[in-house]
């Protein structure tokens, strides 16, 4: 009997999700779209504007009409769509401060509209970790807290609002990257909990996006001996077949967090982390900002269907996941279809959620007085930032704050270059300290314990994580967008 393979190559172009270079599409993926590619994914690098976007996935439908156009989209400090100016939304840490399924709901669908429009149809987002560990590196704002309840419930309506603005939502990172102090990108995170932790606190709100209609699952690369003491998730058929599936209950598209992170590719390689990941039952495997040619993409097919024909991936596994990836690609036809008909919530209400989620706490005996009413001098301390949050999105509330205070000054100060006095500039003005985690920095504390043995009177804002509270006033924002910017900005000046 013989064998014809002649068809494999399409099968594994219909697994892939690869990025490229460029606000218009290459040739290559146009090529590739008509022999057999399934979906792309956009970053910053793709994106000037919602128009233009809209260009880009125009062009990608001519070649392939059902075409899944993915993004990494999470309305918080990990934008792409509104890298260039910060996202006009909160994200999640600030959704779950406010605590108002309905307004988290409201906030997604007006997110998953704008998608649409811009002929976006998979979103790499909700975020449905549980930020339990607050020395976390990469997740902190990211998920919506530290409470699984909580996480479970605005995960839930996170999913019902984008998927009824018309886009897929896909939660993320499975089984769990909230309790882990080692970011996926750099190496491997190991997750200590056992099995009752894990359905107590990381599993609950993935089980809730499932009750949710969740149309895809996004893996992280990270080892739970409790579920599989030797792969990590995103290559363990333990975790996403006996768990994911059967246990869950889960029926979409499980997607791979990206798969040259040096989590799975320094241990098994580019291409061998891919098989692996489709042996153990993902459908879709995403190629990250880090390898975005096409010969990255066909080191991939040609990885999967040498595989196959070895025997290392069954034909019977592949084929199976490239239907998945049809059927999801076929809901998002109808879908984005039935967003776009619907009505768009309140043009303004990624504004109105940031404003809810501003915490304000006073020391006792303080002698600063809200509003201020004069031209400030801030002083705003960087910490290196993650790779999934991107070194081209602005933050800070200076700009917003001298919009409001004219004269406003704003100097910023990354570790090596803070002085012995941050805020010496501030002279008799208002001085506002803004942070970022200050509870993860050794020498964000020190800078800042500096200037308020100088300056008590300094309003000390946080723009991360309020897991340290200090200063005479201390503002929380729960993120770092521009929306929380400006909320920020507003209750300082009693702008509203």
């Amino acid at each position: 009997m013989t064998t014809t393979t002649g068809h494999l190559p399409a099968l594994a172009a219909a697994v892939l999700q690869p990025g490229f270079v460029g606000t218009t599409p290459p040739q290559w993926v146009c090529r590739w779209l008509g022999d057999g590619l399934g979906s792309v994914v956009l970053f910053a690098r793709n994106v000037v504007d919602t128009e233009q976007v809209a260009a880009l996935t125009a062009t990608l439908r001519a070649e392939r009409p059902d075409v899944i156009v993915a993004i990494d989209e999470e309305a918080g400090d990990v934008t792409r769509l509104e890298s260039v100016h910060g996202s006009s939304r909160p994200g999640n840490f600030a959704l779950g401060a406010v605590d108002d399924p309905a307004l988290t709901e409201a906030v997604a669908r007006d997110l998953g509209v704008e998608l649409a429009t811009a002929g976006v149809t998979l979103n790499y987002a909700p975020d449905a970790d549980v930020n339990s560990n607050p020395a976390n590196p990469v997740i902190g704002v990211r998920s919506f807290g530290a409470d699984p309840a909580l996480v479970a419930r605005h995960t839930a309506a996170w999913v019902r609002g984008l998927q009824a603005g018309g886009v897929a939502a896909c939660a993320k990172h499975f089984p769990g990257h909230g309790d882990t102090r080692v970011d996926s990108h750099h190496d491997l995170p190991r997750i200590t909990a056992d099995r009752d932790r894990l359905d107590a606190c990381e599993l609950a709100p993935f089980r809730a996006a499932v009750a949710a209609g969740v149309q895809a699952v996004m893996t992280g690369h990270l080892l739970v001996p409790a579920l599989d003491p030797h792969l990590p998730a995103t290559l363990s058929q333990r975790i996403l077949g006996g768990l994911l599936r059967d246990e869950l209950g889960f029926s979409g598209v499980v997607v791979t967090d990206a798969v040259e992170m040096r989590a799975v590719a320094d241990r098994y390689g580019f291409a061998g982390a891919t098989v692996r990941a489709l042996a153990a039952g993902a459908d879709a495997i995403c190629i990250g900002g880090e390898r975005a040619d096409e010969q990255a993409a066909r080191e991939l097919r040609d990885a999967i269907v040498a595989a196959v024909i070895s025997g290392e991936l069954p034909e019977e596994r592949l084929a199976e996941a490239a239907k998945r990836v049809g059927q999801l690609a076929a809901w998002t036809v109808a879908a984005r279809s039935a967003g776009l008909a619907g009505a768009r919530g309140a043009a303004d209400v990624g504004l109105v959620a940031a404003r809810r989620a501003v915490r304000v706490t006073a020391g006792p005996g303080t002698t600063v007085a809200l509003p201020l009413t004069r031209a400030a001098h801030v002083v705003e301390f960087e910490p290196l930032r993650n790779i999934a949050i991107g070194a081209e999105t602005p933050w800070g509330i200076g700009g917003p704050l001298g919009e409001l205070l004219p004269g406003t000054s704003t100097v910023r100060y990354a570790e090596p270059d803070v002085p012995a006095d941050p805020g010496a500039g501030a002279d008799a003005r208002p001085l506002v300290l803004v942070v970022r985690d200050l509870h993860r920095h050794d020498w964000m504390r020190a800078a800042v314990h500096r200037a308020l043995a100088v300056r008590p009177d300094a309003v000390v804002v946080e723009l991360g994580v309020p897991e340290l509270v200090t200063g005479a006033v201390h503002l929380a924002t729960h993120g770092a967008t521009r929306a929380s910017g400006r909320a920020a900005a507003e209750v300082l000046t009693g702008a509203r």
